[in-house]
């Protein structure tokens, strides 16, 4: 058995002293190490409350006539927010409107010579089913005609009529003014009356036109159904035929121009902006931004107002790369609203951003130093009311 010396006493004792500080030590690393990892697993973020907003935009070149709504006013789905007018200062439609008139008239003049000459035709085979059937042809492609007589003379005179109403207007005006007499206001309304009497009977004849045609493809129809086909009719037919179409597609290309294009709100929201046209004046650096004015041109694809839903459907955040491996979606999470009235809430994650993004601005820690993190959205819990923007603390619920 080995004697324990007061030496060996005072060496053991010598030991422990320097041992002790070496765990002292240890245990305070394994400490921080785990704070440092629990801390790192509860992550803290902020976040920012939004909504849909939707940009309204020209969908075609052409004048804006208005935006019938102001800054901050609620709208609905389908409310008209801005009409633009399509037809450009450069395009003359009174005279594609003659143009279409006159070759109207001219396929008309031809279509006289080609029934005489297919009732010849049918008269020479001694066939009445093919002259029968060579009239109703006739009578249809005449109905179509007449259809596109009217429809070029009703839009000429609607043409002329909207310049008798800013004739009207002016004279009442200068009226006003007692800078013309009322005989030129009442010689004004009385060409504007009698004009647009003309257009209404213009319209009751379209429409009789339009029935008379119904009544003539039908007759034709119903001929044919129960007797025999000819081919040659209808290829006696088919140059006027597909001339006819031509020059409808042309009028209801005019009659779609003549109409303005009119924007509507695509959801319930509040107008959030107007947005204003950039202008760079000569001499100057600073782009000046100049209020949209009834009468100025837009063009295709130029942003005119912005619709944004009131009530925020969703908050997103940024997670930064040190904290990526604790979040996951579906995981609950504590939403801190440090605006009046102060809330906390439970929430969780809905979806994760495939890719890593810059941050927005007002939420970089260093204002001149970018950040980036992987983009992640959050429920907004019933009760918890937030406006669009609002900036809200997001951090790991407790387990």
């Amino acid at each position: 058995m080995a004697k324990v010396t007061p030496d060996n006493y005072r060496f053991g004792g010598s030991l422990r002293l320097h041992i002790l500080p070496v765990f002292v030590w240890l245990a305070a690393v394994a400490g921080v190490v785990v704070l440092f990892q629990h801390r790192a697993a509860r992550f803290e973020v902020l976040g920012m409350a939004q909504g849909q907003v939707r940009q309204i935009a020209a969908t075609c070149t052409g004048r804006l006539i208005s935006v019938p709504v102001e800054l901050f006013q609620d709208v609905k789905k389908g409310d008209t927010v801005a009409i633009i007018d399509t037809v450009l200062g450069n395009e003359n439609l009174e005279a594609e409107l003659a143009t279409v008139s006159a070759e109207v008239q001219h396929l008309m003049a031809q279509l006289v010579p080609a029934q005489e000459q297919l009732l010849a035709e049918a008269s020479d085979r001694q066939s009445d089913w093919i002259a029968r059937y060579r009239r109703f042809s006739v009578d249809v492609e005449q109905a179509r005609l007449a259809i596109l007589e009217i429809k070029t003379l009703i839009e000429t005179d609607r043409m002329l009529l909207e310049d008798w109403d800013l004739e009207v207007r002016v004279s009442q005006e200068l009226l006003d003014k007692k800078a013309v007499t009322s005989y030129d206001l009442q010689k004004a309304k009385v060409q504007y009356d009698a004009l647009a009497k003309k257009i209404g009977e213009n319209e009751k004849l379209l429409a009789g036109a339009e029935e008379d045609l119904k009544q003539a493809q039908l007759r034709r129809d119903e001929f044919a159904q129960h007797q025999p086909h000819y081919p040659e009719v209808d290829s006696a037919l088919e140059v006027i035929r597909k001339a006819i179409m031509v020059q409808e597609k042309l009028v209801e290309q005019l009659l779609a121009r003549r109409k303005p294009l009119i924007l509507k709100s695509p959801i319930d929201g509040v107008i959030s902006q107007i947005l204003r046209r950039p202008v760079r004046r000569t001499g100057e650096g600073i782009v000046r931004q100049l209020i949209r004015r009834s009468g100025e041109a837009v063009l295709e694809g130029e942003p005119i107002l912005t619709v944004a839903d009131p009530e925020p459907s969703e908050i997103i955040a940024w997670v930064g790369r040190e904290q990526l491996g604790w979040v996951h979606e579906g995981m609950a999470v504590e939403l801190v609203k440090s605006t009046k009235p102060q809330l906390i809430a439970m929430s969780r994650v809905t979806y994760l951003g495939p890719i890593m993004e810059v941050i927005p601005q007002r939420l970089w820690q260093v204002p001149d130093i970018p950040q980036w993190g992987r983009p992640m959205l959050v429920e907004i819990p019933p009760g918890l009311k937030l406006f669009p923007g609002e900036v809200v603390g997001i951090k790991q619920a407790d387990s």
